[in-house]
């Protein structure tokens, strides 16, 4: 019986605080927007600058609307209502009053630094900083808008996997991934990244998830030039988190319907002159608490069969999902997720989730990770230091690169 309660005291004594970080967390969508909005607003506008009255009280009004404006325009455009034009007022304001929040932070040691070199008055250091943190919000906007609705740049690189055989050597695998199609409409660019991803020359053609935000139904004509893409062997794709927040089984429907074979727990064999690449797929990893019959991460599932000595192409789309890979000793897998942070420096707080941001990285003796910074954008329609990218990884052999 002591050691039983001993069990049950330490069980309550580990779940006291979990419970209590819980109760924090719901907090956190009432507690951010009021930081985002009210941190920059004192800065700005209540600190020393001596503004005219007119000027602080028409700010500071604005200052508010925004902190009632945003988040009642995200509920109607990403809640049950789906307003696609309440969703592009609130995501353009999240996206604004981040820029703004991060360098009204970030230019307040510039304030410091006039006063100890002793640079004009109070009010006129104040007034500068304020001048300052707008003219850098405004440039950095009017940036990462132009950044996130330009077709990306075209990121080759040449990976070499040391089981690949000297057959499939050159294999050029395109990835695109988290298009994320939703409330503006991008028919236009969703063509003209198909356009670029066909002067690829691509033997494989992967799409790692994220699609977009909202059903198959809705964003079909903006999904419609997937059906374009172009590939000597396959066009692959598997569901991303997203995908669970709109139907997912729909658009798995949709990119079978586009031509693209979803590789939802299975793989299928890429084959050149003797030589096997075994290209593998699982559903991405909130499919397991979807409550969707049939979907979920099954690694095991999707390597029924292959030959073991086989290297293996992994699509998942959450980088998270390496732990697994590299136990199952995969040889590369591709996911996208991330987007690089999309605007910095939310950078930070994607890594306190994932392993990886961007770009190639190893983990364990054996499994290589390529993290995609994504093709399109989330939410707010800027990217920020994080540009979109289509790759193009050109697969080599160690055997292929000896004999030459």
């Amino acid at each position: 019986m002591t050691e039983t309660s001993d069990r049950s005291a330490d069980s309550e004594a580990h779940e006291a605080p979990r419970s209590r970080l819980h109760r924090l967390m719901r907090y956190i969508p009432m507690i951010a927007p009021v930081l985002l909005w009210a941190v920059p607003c004192w800065i700005l506008l209540h600190t020393g600058q001596h503004w005219p009255l007119p000027v602080t009280l028409i700010g500071t009004a604005l200052f508010a609307l925004g902190l009632v404006g945003m988040p009642l325009a995200m509920v109607r455009g990403h809640g049950r209502r789906q307003q696609d034009q309440a969703a592009i007022v609130g995501d353009t304001l999240l996206g604004s009053v981040w820029v703004l929040f991060t360098w009204s932070v970030l230019l307040v040691p510039l304030r410091l630094a006039l006063t100890v070199a002793g640079v004009g008055d109070g009010q006129g250091r104040a007034r500068f900083v304020t001048w300052a943190v707008l003219g850098v919000t405004a440039v950095l906007l009017a940036w990462g808008y132009a950044e996130a609705r330009r077709v990306p740049r075209v990121r080759r690189l040449d990976v070499q996997l040391p089981r690949l055989g000297a057959g499939l050597d050159g294999t050029r695998v395109v990835l695109i991934t988290d298009t994320h199609y939703g409330p503006l409409d991008r028919a236009r660019w969703s063509a003209r990244v198909c356009e670029t991803v066909n002067t690829l020359e691509a033997d494989l053609v992967c799409h790692t998830g994220d699609i977009a935000d909202g059903t198959a139904e809705r964003r079909r004509a903006q999904a419609a030039p997937l059906g374009t893409v172009q590939a000597t062997r396959a066009r692959v794709y598997v569901t991303g988190n997203h995908e669970y927040y709109s139907e997912a089984q729909g658009w798995v429907d949709l990119m079978d319907e586009l031509g693209w074979e979803p590789l939802r727990n299975r793989h299928l064999l890429l084959e050149r002159d003797g030589d096997t690449l075994v290209v593998a797929g699982v559903d991405d990893v909130t499919a397991e608490s979807s409550g969707l019959a049939g979907h979920g991460a099954h690694l095991a599932g999707a390597l029924h069969g292959a030959d073991p000595d086989d290297p293996v192409l992994l699509l998942a789309h959450q980088p998270k999902f390496i732990d697994r890979a590299a136990a199952h000793g995969i040889d590369l897998q591709l996911s996208g997720h991330t987007h690089g942070g999309q605007i910095w420096p939310f950078h930070h707080l994607v890594r306190l989730d994932q392993p990886a941001l961007a770009g190639l990285s190893r983990h364990g003796t054996r499994t290589l990770l390529y993290t995609s910074r994504g093709t399109g954008f989330w939410g707010p329609p800027f990217r920020v230091f994080a540009p979109s990218e289509i790759t193009l990884l050109v697969l080599r052999s160690p055997l292929r690169s000896t004999s030459s």
